[in-house]
């Protein structure tokens, strides 16, 4: 009996041996595979971008996985737009996935603006976080439409993406739900077809956006309402 076990603990452990590394190989090649699609994903939908929003300055786009080694050349690594896996992990489709790359070109895009070569303007960016983080939101709306692709994508992956801070009055961003008042108010005012033809309607977190951002939709309906022009203090 003692000899039995023993043969099969070694025939078992003989065929873990020839196992492992071909499965390792099999599971490396899966990745590569599985990066490279996404990094052909991201460049396709970012040149894309770039292309039909006529941005004639050059970025690149790459994907990072967590099992990625980077190794760009030094003159590309200054205005590299970096889809990080931790970002993408929350994008459920195309326009999700332009709603991200979207914000990041309106930065870059920032950096190439203005004198010394972007330099001021980049400091400007940095001196007042929460008003261009405004606007990269509203500038990123435009961005996805010229692009074809659906605004709505920018609110459903802010929503899941994006925590909810108690405050926002000494933080150097804004409050989430701010934010996504003030591109709804954007898209509403500016491209309302994507509201009245709303394919993101039975989309769960456009739905939860629907959910929680009830208050701030009224004030913007009451706003409309009175044909006020002033800005709504969303919370």
């Amino acid at each position: 009996m003692k000899k039995i076990v023993e043969s099969l603990f070694i025939f078992v452990l003989f065929i873990f041996g020839i196992m492992m590394p071909s499965e390792a190989v099999d599971t490396a090649q899966n990745q590569i595979i599985n990066d490279m699609y996404i990094q052909n994903k991201v460049s396709d939908i970012g040149l894309k971008l770039l292309n039909a929003n006529k941005i004639d300055v050059r970025m690149i786009f790459v994907y990072e996985s967590k099992n990625s080694k980077i190794n760009l050349e030094p003159g590309l690594t200054k205005r590299q737009i970096i889809a990080y896996e931790k970002s993408l992990q929350f994008a459920a489709n195309d326009d999700e996935i332009a709603a991200f790359l979207a914000r990041e070109i309106c930065k870059t895009a920032e950096s190439y603006s203005g004198v010394w070569k972007g330099m001021v303007a980049s400091v400007q960016v940095k001196c007042a976080p929460k008003k261009f983080e405004i606007f990269f939101d509203k500038r990123a709306v435009d961005f996805m439409v010229n692009a074809g692709f659906n605004p709505l994508g920018l609110i459903t992956y802010i929503n899941k993406s994006y925590p909810q801070k108690r405050y926002d009055k000494f933080a150097r961003t804004n409050l989430t739900s701010k934010r996504l008042a003030n591109i709804y108010e954007y898209i509403y005012t500016k491209y309302p077809i994507y509201l009245k033809n709303n394919e993101y309607i039975q989309n769960e977190a456009y739905q939860n956006f629907l959910l929680t951002s009830a208050a701030n939709r009224k004030k913007l309906y009451d706003k409309v309402k009175s044909g006020s022009k002033k800005a709504v203090d969303y919370e």
